[in-house]
């Protein structure tokens, strides 16, 4: 049974795994009870899975748990500095964005890395992010990331 260890929201982990090319979906969510990562589609199409490998929003869903060995993965777990919430996630709030929710950890998760990359995005970068919201929230997704870049500077 191979081992993987990688940071998983700032913390040392080691996981015994069934095989090394095992979704990390499955691995954080069964193994590891991380349950913000949402399992949508399976193939890295609807995106609802979307946290960050060492900064960059990716797909657990179709990498490999061995591919995270000595990286730093961040779920929506990990994104808010202890009880004060990323910037993202205050103006999700302030913005009421969810409605059914599934999708929402995803989307956070997307924003969060297009301003970390692109602090001042146009409406185009934010439509340009692939993630899926069947309850169509994207009008209050663009609001909310606009906001975030403000409150960011």
């Amino acid at each position: 049974m191979p081992t993987v260890t990688f940071v998983l929201n700032g913390e040392s982990t080691t996981v015994d795994v069934t095989a090394a090319d095992e979704p990390l979906l499955w691995v954080l969510r069964d193994v590891l009870g991380v349950t913000g990562p949402k399992y949508g589609c399976g193939v890295g199409v609807c995106k609802a899975c979307t946290s960050h490998l060492d900064g960059a929003a990716f797909n657990p869903c179709i990498t490999p748990v061995s591919e995270c060995a000595g990286h730093a993965v961040t779920t929506i777990e990990g994104l808010a500095d202890g009880e004060t919430l990323h910037p993202v996630q205050q103006a999700w709030i302030d913005e009421d964005v969810a409605q059914c929710g599934y999708c929402q950890p995803g989307q956070i998760m997307a924003a969060a890395a297009l301003l970390a990359g692109n602090p001042h995005p146009t409406d185009a970068d934010i439509d340009a992010l692939e993630n899926v919201c069947r309850c169509g929230t994207y009008f209050r997704i663009r609001s909310a990331i606009h906001r975030a870049a403000a409150s960011m500077g």
